[in-house]
């Protein structure tokens, strides 16, 4: 929030020196950031939250309506960078104090670059959807005041006017771009989307070496909540077995998937190899009444 503020400072100051449009997109996106960066706040605190007797999986998805908001103020930015540059592209007029302008903008870009990194690494830590999106945001900024200095270099250069607002749209697209993406992510959370490829690659390897010894399972499901992961599946076993024996079993089986799929919350279900009823709830909507008779079919998922 501090280097949104910073940053907005300088990029307006820049604005005001040089009278680029290019500069004044970048000083909105700006904008853009401390809104995400006190939605961000807000929605990590409640992420952080224990689980209670009204939220009993935790508040994770508190951090994909961070994410999601953000999204959308990045695209509300992008309509008005654009529409600000094509008024500027119909009515051009020439830059002033190019140097100093520049120099202003390069110094909230460096700025960015460094929180930016921070974020990154910490998202990283913390395994954090909405610090993620701060960060990719914040990374986009830079590229993008990086197009802007070019831009109104290009101008200076060539006193050229129309060059400033062709990178002011070209900007608006980067921006839509990101938002797009960030929204796209948020919605893939909300919708309780199952872990990545390499997470499930992961945890079939963990599960694949228990189906042995007459041992099989099935009905395995993930999904993501924030930092935390949502493993449930169901474990065939002998029907002489005992409940001790089937426990143990249970246990050994949690403890990998959780050294494969780290802050994984794991529920397992035990279930009869011999008996027909193991194989009617495969599915999510289970029929509502067993198979009384015949033999199971081993349908294995």
């Amino acid at each position: 929030m501090a280097a949104a503020l910073a940053t907005i400072a300088l990029k307006a100051a820049a604005y005001f020196l040089t009278g680029s449009v290019g500069l004044l997109s970048d000083a909105l996106e700006s904008l853009v950031n401390l809104a995400g960066a006190i939605m961000a706040l807000a929605m990590l605190e409640v992420a952080a939250r224990p689980e209670d007797d009204d939220h009993p999986y935790g508040h994770g998805k508190a951090e994909y309506f961070s994410s999601g908001v953000e999204g959308t103020l990045i695209l509300i930015a992008a309509a008005s960078i654009a529409w600000a540059a094509l008024d500027r592209l119909r009515h051009p007029q020439p830059l002033e104090s190019v140097g100093v302008g520049l120099a202003v903008s390069a110094i909230a870009a460096l700025l960015n670059l460094v929180v930016g990194i921070v974020l990154l690494r910490a998202a990283k830590r913390h395994d954090s959807i909405t610090l993620e999106a701060n960060a990719h945001h914040l990374m986009t900024d830079v590229w993008t005041s990086v197009g802007v200095i070019l831009g109104v270099g290009l101008v200076a250069a060539t006193h050229w006017a129309w060059f400033d607002s062709v990178v002011a749209l070209a900007v608006a697209a980067n921006i839509v771009w990101t938002g797009v993406r960030i929204v796209r992510d948020s919605v893939f959370g909300l919708m309780d989307t199952a872990l990545d490829r390499p997470e499930q690659a992961a945890l079939l390897a963990a599960l694949e070496p228990y189906r042995v010894n007459g041992v099989d399972w099935h009905a395995l499901r993930s999904r993501q909540s924030g930092s935390r992961r949502f493993v449930t599946l169901h474990v065939l076993v002998p029907g002489d077995w005992t409940v001790h024996d089937g426990h143990q079993l249970l246990e050994r089986m949690e403890a990998d998937i959780r050294l494969a799929v780290p802050n994984a919350h794991v529920l397992t279900h035990l279930e009869s190899l011999e008996d027909p009823a193991s194989y009617d709830d495969i599915g999510l909507d289970r029929p509502s009444a067993p198979t009384a008779t015949g033999s199971p079919s081993r349908t294995t998922s």
